[in-house]
């Protein structure tokens, strides 16, 4: 069918405007008027040429879905029903992908299938988590509630990733900067001045004798580093794919002096949040787990969770498993332990993550402020270096003739 747009004014006045789908625009006009609108333009929306090239469409980001969730939230707890619910957010969606699959949701929910099952045919946008609550919520009659917890969920997921994300980043940049410059300055300034001290003739001081030998060496072997580079980054990501790669690498990642104990936090932070939301949302330990495991992002940590998982499946409390894999700090484990005793493992486990999202605040802020001058030392030392030794020479003439 075809897809109109549509502008009109509410009771009180207010322009609105949307998209609607539908035969043509006698059916638009009725369906306005069921909304209590007063249609002022209604036209046909022009085709997107481009609308089945997978890559061209933009992409559903996490901030769309945690949007998304809220505004679902709202609505099912205003008592709107669920059809109508997906029929208004598919006709206000901006983004043409994400409002593509809440249309073919909303089929499928008027089709006969359940919400989460519609949803769990997207994994690229809902993942295991975000469907499975909606499951419960569905079982529970408690929808609204459960999406208003996942919207919370995801908000602070998000700041989570995007403070890691900017720890990493800054030393990343600065590092390829500074790579590029020392590249620039040994491939093409050094030559210049080794042509130069040549025409002058007599012994080079030590240190820029061995920064024309790094000069020579980069100009001869440029292409081979490169390429060098790309074949690593092909065999990194290549081992870290694997099962056992990926197991060393994030191993090792753990126990890196600095990043190794912002990661760690991040680990349990996001660990206690995911479980916590789950259990209080009635989805059983044990499917909780296994769907925590798998959206731990960090393969130590999974393996531990699925430890976890195996300890209580024979009847164990999950406290001891946890202090028994050595990745759970001590506190964390005890935590756990009196919220499994006093039957409040769920708010146990929130207090847990309020406390390590503390955390890694203060972790990135004290690392970003560890790492400024560290770099500034590393940039004067490095950079300096190769100026300083390509200048004692010059310095070195200059005192012989005042001399």
């Amino acid at each position: 069918m075809p897809i109109y747009l549509w502008q009109g004014q509410d009771r009180k006045g207010a322009i609105q405007k949307g998209e609607i789908e539908a035969t043509d625009e006698t059916a638009v006009n009725a369906q306005l008027r069921r909304m209590r609108i007063k249609p002022t333009k209604i036209k046909k929306k022009p085709k997107d040429l481009f609308e089945n090239v997978s890559f061209l469409q933009p992409k559903i980001h996490t901030s769309d879905v945690v949007v998304f969730a809220r505004q679902f939230a709202t609505m099912i707890n205003a008592g709107l029903p669920l059809i109508q619910c997906l029929d208004i957010l598919q006709s206000q969606q901006e983004n043409k992908t994400f409002k593509k699959l809440l249309k073919e949701t909303k089929e499928k929910v008027e089709g006969g299938s359940t919400l989460a099952d519609a949803l769990g045919k997207y994994p690229g946008t809902f993942d295991n988590l975000f469907v499975n609550m909606v499951a419960a919520g569905e079982t529970g009659g408690i929808l609204d509630t459960i999406l208003d917890r996942l919207s919370s969920y995801m908000e602070k997921a998000l700041k989570l990733k995007k403070q890691v994300k900017s720890a990493m980043t800054y030393p990343i940049i600065v590092l390829v900067i500074a790579a590029l410059v020392v590249g620039v300055i040994l491939i093409f300034v050094i030559p210049v001045f080794e042509k130069m001290f040549a025409d002058f003739g007599g012994a080079l001081p030590l240190p820029t004798q061995i920064v024309i030998v790094l000069s020579d060496f980069a100009k001869s072997n440029v292409l081979y580093m490169i390429g060098a580079l790309i074949v690593f980054s092909f065999v990194f990501k290549r081992f870290y794919a694997s099962e056992k790669g990926r197991a060393i690498i994030d191993n090792l990642m753990l126990k890196l002096p600095v990043f190794g104990t912002l990661l760690r936090k991040v680990a349990v932070a996001k660990f206690t949040r995911t479980l916590g939301t789950m259990v209080s949302s009635g989805v059983p330990i044990l499917d909780a787990l296994n769907i925590t495991a798998k959206t731990a992002g960090n393969k130590t940590v999974e393996t531990a969770i699925y430890s976890v998982r195996k300890a209580i499946s024979e009847g164990q409390t999950m406290a001891g498993p946890l202090a028994e894999s050595g990745v759970f700090p001590s506190m964390v484990c005890q935590m756990v332990a009196v919220g499994e005793s006093t039957g409040a493992l769920d708010s146990m486990l929130e207090k847990i993550a309020d406390y390590y999202d503390d955390e890694v605040d203060s972790a990135v802020d004290n690392l970003t402020s560890m790492i400024e001058p560290f770099m500034m030392v590393f940039l004067g030392v490095t950079i300096g270096g190769l100026v300083i030794s390509m200048y004692l020479p010059i310095f070195k003439m200059a005192g012989m003739v005042g001399g």
